[in-house]
């Protein structure tokens, strides 16, 4: 078995690869998260229908940046998954109970609330990427002065998210996510043994308000279409 085989089968191991795929998820999430919040800007969807055609254009690269954040995101939870049987089979049975109540919900809950995510994020890829759930929106677009076309962004998210449906949806993944991430960062800074007494209790709460500053800042947009402070 060679030595990456052998780091992999380790506990710490995975443990190692689930910290390094969630921090390239986290710094996704937060650049995502910036280049959303321009919707919010004054000028009607101009900012963030730039922004999403300076994605576009960006062709085959984009779609290599997307396979692999999903790689990471699918690796991601495959060794979180590993790790739950393996600490499971490990665990005494009479120490199950005891173990139980201490653990946290969220910590409880990790793998299932990270495959509700993936299911978020397949979701949302469907939805505002490929254009899949909703057709209208392959025909909302707009003319430059230049003459050229691009994706009305703007119009696309409006009318996304007044469906209460897909906004309910979205806001339960997005918590689902920051309980995720508040959990995630305690774990973090074990593995990365950056558990000292001083800077510990410092990593971890930043971390969780971190995770709530991101849950607030991705809500936001369905919570403010169906409030009517984004609209058509």
């Amino acid at each position: 078995m060679s030595k990456p085989e052998q780091f992999y089968q380790s506990s710490i191991g995975k443990k190692w690869i689930v910290a390094l795929t969630g921090l390239v998820l986290v710094a996704y999430v937060l650049g995502h998260l910036a280049g959303n919040l321009q919707i919010f800007l004054p000028d009607k969807g101009e900012k963030i229908n730039a922004y999403g055609a300076f994605l576009h254009s960006l062709g085959p690269l984009l779609w290599a940046v997307r396979a692999f954040l999903l790689a990471c995101l699918v690796i991601h939870i495959v060794t979180t998954i590993q790790l739950a049987i393996e600490n499971r089979r490990a665990r005494p049975d009479r120490y199950e109970g005891v173990r139980y109540k201490k653990a946290s919900w969220a910590g409880r809950s990790m793998v299932m609330s990270g495959l509700i995510v993936l299911c978020f994020v397949i979701f949302h890829i469907l939805h505002f990427t490929t254009l899949t759930i909703d057709p209208r929106f392959q025909t909302m677009k707009e003319t430059l002065p230049n003459g050229t076309e691009r994706h009305n962004v703007y119009e696309m998210v409006v009318t996304g998210f007044q469906n209460p449906a897909a906004s309910c949806f979205y806001i339960v993944g997005m918590i689902l996510l920051c309980m995720h991430l508040s959990h995630g960062f305690g774990s973090l800074v074990q593995t990365l043994g950056l558990n000292s007494t001083r800077l510990a209790p410092w990593l971890v709460n930043g971390g969780r308000l971190l995770a709530v500053i991101i849950c607030l800042g991705y809500i936001a947009i369905p919570i403010a279409v169906m409030i009517g402070i984004l609209h058509l």
